[in-house]
């Protein structure tokens, strides 16, 4: 079993749906009952460090994060429905955590 962050943007159409707290219990509601999710947060303000230069503000970007457990990425994309910034026409970013 392989696992995934499903790394939600701020970028939803519909920022109502998206920050719903009834539509988001009910999804992790079903993850939960998955067996497969490994927690998750919101994500706040923060900034951008480079060395050399000065901290820029984390403006946009990444909202939100999850961890599943799927045997492959077409599986872990099945965690996609519900996912109410995804069903609010955000994008929810998926990614592998390599085993190394």
């Amino acid at each position: 079993m392989n696992e995934y962050l499903l790394l939600m943007h701020g970028d939803s159409r519909d920022h109502q749906l998206a920050g719903s707290g009834e539509q988001w219990e009910r999804y992790l509601g079903v993850l939960r009952a998955s067996g497969r999710f490994d927690g998750g947060s919101s994500v706040g303000a923060g900034a951008l460090y480079r060395k050399g230069q000065e901290p820029m503000a984390a403006i946009g970007g990444v909202s939100g994060f999850l961890r599943i457990r799927a045997a492959s990425l077409d599986e872990a994309s099945g965690f996609l429905a519900g996912n109410p910034v995804f069903e609010a026409g955000g994008t929810v970013e998926l990614r592998e955590l390599p085993k190394d």
